[in-house]
């Protein structure tokens, strides 16, 4: 088998599919793209295909080291999300020639279906409480939120703080102790701040608290992490095994989230779950992209013992022939081959084309502000 061409699709809202075909007539679907840099990804991608053209997509292990060493300068955002969507579907390929699914070929299942959690928001308490309510209606037990008010500076007003858990009681008065919630800073707020704002929350016990501080200062994650009892979570703009390593070694987190379309692909991340197992971390993989990241997502949460919950904004509507179906808060195990999914063309070509940019945040008196 070999490859013959790497197809690359932008697809609204935000998204970069790509088809890999072969000579067999087997096509495997990944998702390559950096948020707000799709078209950068779409090239790198392109780069790759000399590298891939007429080579087996069954040797994955081998391409990937090809590509992430070959490339000399290793690593960051648009080198391995390029990557992680080639290698997403050299996994699709695999599975679909022997007609199983990729978690078949990573070990097998470790459990039967696959927890979800869905957004929610809100600028007041009462808004807060709405969209949980809502969100509780269509069937999740697991829900994230953000702080609320935004940008954030260095240190904050009483006002701040009191509004941030404020909304967040609401949320909690509206679904009650059986119903997680997380809540999400996006690395928006200082360490000192992030400590005063954990202590605010506390009492209403969040699931999780992700991306507390940016990730690039682990010392800092870890003063954050030592200062409360709300579990840290981090990992979305982490790149690669070695890039969680120093999170797992000084316990900065107790959640990692690594993303299938930036961190490396499948098999990157079960090797990021397997570091994490042993220093008793769980997985919540990151994803707030389309159907494809999703598929891929759920094969590995399929196979790994330390997962938690998935996060997703998509299941599929109008993108796939069978959209994921979500039932008692959980999607049942994929059965189909590969990553069990068949893209709806007729659909996706409807959607076709975007130039999806980052938000730009400022602060009251101008400064740059964090997204």
């Amino acid at each position: 088998m070999k490859i013959t061409r790497l197809e690359t699709i932008l697809v609204q809202p935000r998204w970069l599919f790509l088809k890999m075909h072969t000579d067999t007539g087997l096509i495997g679907y990944g998702e390559p793209v950096v948020e707000g840099r799709a078209h950068t990804v779409q090239q790198a991608v392109a780069e790759c295909e000399e590298y891939l053209l007429g080579k087996d997509p069954r040797r994955i292990e081998h391409h990937w080291q090809a590509i992430y060493r070959h490339a000399f300068y290793r690593g960051g955002p648009v080198l391995t999300s390029a990557l992680s969507g080639i290698e997403q579907a050299m996994w699709d390929i695999l599975g679909k020639s022997l007609g199983v699914p990729v978690y078949q070929l990573l070990g097998g299942a470790c459990r039967d279906r696959i927890r979800m959690y869905a957004h929610c928001g809100g600028n007041t308490p009462e808004e807060a409480a709405a969209s949980a309510r809502a969100r509780v209606a269509e069937g999740y037990t697991a829900l994230k939120t953000g702080v609320g008010r935004s940008p954030a500076r260095i240190i904050e007003s009483p006002g701040f703080v009191q509004g941030c858990a404020d909304r967040f009681a609401a949320m909690r008065e509206a679904v009650g102790m059986e119903v997680d919630i997380a809540i999400d800073f996006h690395g928006q707020i200082s360490p000192a701040l992030a400590v005063r704002l954990a202590r605010a929350l506390e009492p209403y016990h969040p699931m999780f608290i992700e991306e507390p501080c940016l990730p690039q200062n682990v010392d800092a994650m870890v003063t954050v992490a030592r200062s409360t009892s709300i579990p840290i979570a981090t990992g979305e703009r982490l790149f690669t095994k070695w890039g969680f390593r120093e999170v797992l070694e000084k316990q900065a987190a107790v959640v990692v989230q690594p993303d299938l379309c930036h961190a490396g692909g499948i098999l990157e991340c079960k090797k990021i779950a397997a570091m994490a197992e042993c220093y008793y971390a769980a997985v919540a993989p990151h994803n707030p992209l389309g159907p494809i990241s999703l598929a891929a997502c759920l094969q590995l949460d399929a196979c790994i013992p330390n997962f938690l919950v998935q996060e997703q904004v998509n299941l599929g509507n109008g993108y796939l022939k069978e959209p994921f179906r979500l039932v008692d808060g959980y999607i049942e195990l994929p059965t189909g081959p590969g990553l069990g999914i068949e893209l709806d063309d007729e659909a996706v070509a409807a959607k076709t084309w975007h130039q999806w940019k980052n938000p730009q945040l400022y602060h009251a008196d101008g400064s740059v502000a964090d997204w």
